[in-house]
């Protein structure tokens, strides 16, 4: 597994106090990493973490578990080069968290509509698994958010259906969507919208990972794939002949790890550690070496369903 570590440079003392709605940092530290280069070992972690780890101790020394659904590129996927282990930015930004606080993560692979059902069972300590956080969501997890959501529209070569967004291009088409995933219901808020224009309604078929997904349009049973934008241009990368990116949208989410809603102590000391992960500059550094969009990259916040 590869290990997430952090930068020499940039260290920085933890904040006296952490307001819990809306935080405010200062500039994020976005270090130039060259394309493929590892991140320089690092022992131990920044002096900001030490006293993150005085402060909240309960964690330290303890292994914990992140439920995922590893089957998203860039993010989490299981390491060709050994099928027991994951990679991906969501494995390494866990691991950097984990290093703050003192504690080491294992993984439970579930499928995505499983992710908060697993955490809710007691199953699983934590997600950090490329999971929209949403009101809806929030019922069953809390959440702290540290990335932007730009959605693209996967299409066959060409784009033959015209497909042009989430809207009424979808009208006819046969969408296939993760079970769970955001784009459901939007795709079908289209439905009624179709049917009045005089347009037949579009078709959902529900898988449980990306890759199905995928393939559904490659085996012409699908016409599109809504979902995360470096997901979808890690399908035109494997594909180019195949595949193309009709258009990317934005939609009104961001990317958050989710906790059990009864520990609001771990909550915080995950969004503590998350604020020196993105003062040391690793944030970003991940996104680089994973080939992911730095506009993503967000300052922490709380979403909860209060």
């Amino acid at each position: 597994m590869e290990k997430s570590v952090w930068p020499r440079a940039r260290r920085e003392s933890a904040r006296a106090s952490l307001p819990r709605r809306k935080l405010v940092l200062g500039a994020a530290v976005a270090f130039g990493l060259v394309a493929g280069a590892p991140l320089s070992a690092q022992a131990a972690a920044p002096a900001a973490c030490a006293a993150l780890q005085e402060k909240y101790p309960d964690w330290k020394g303890k292994t914990l578990v992140n439920a995922i659904n590893p089957h998203t590129p860039g993010y989490e996927t299981i390491d060709p080069k050994n099928p027991s282990k994951y990679i991906g930015f969501d494995i390494d930004l866990g691991e950097a968290i984990g290093e703050c606080l003192g504690f080491k993560l294992t993984y439970k692979a579930v499928t995505f509509a499983a992710l908060l059902t697993t955490l809710a069972a007691g199953q699983a300590d934590i997600v950090i698994s490329d999971i929209y956080a949403t009101k809806e969501r929030a019922k069953a997890a809390d959440f702290i958010t540290y990335s932007k959501v730009f959605d693209g529209v996967l299409v066959a070569k060409g784009n033959p259906k015209g497909i042009n967004g989430i809207n009424l291009s979808l009208c006819g088409a046969a969408a296939a969507e993760n079970t769970g995933y955001v784009e459901v219901p939007l795709i079908q808020a289209l439905m009624p919208e179709c049917k009045k224009a005089g347009k037949p309604e579009p078709t959902i078929q529900l898988y449980d990972n990306n890759a199905n997904c995928i393939q559904a349009i490659l085996a012409g049973r699908a016409d599109t794939y809504v979902n995360d934008v470096n997901t979808v241009d890690s399908a035109v990368k494997a594909y180019p002949d195949k595949l193309e990116k009709a258009v990317a949208v934005t939609i009104p989410y961001s990317v958050g790890i989710a906790v059990p809603k009864n520990k609001p102590k771990f909550r915080d000391a995950v969004l503590a550690a998350l604020i020196e992960v993105q003062k040391a500059g690793t944030h970003m550094e991940l996104l680089k070496k994973h080939g992911l969009d730095v506009n993503n990259f967000m300052e922490p916040d709380i979403l909860t369903a209060d």
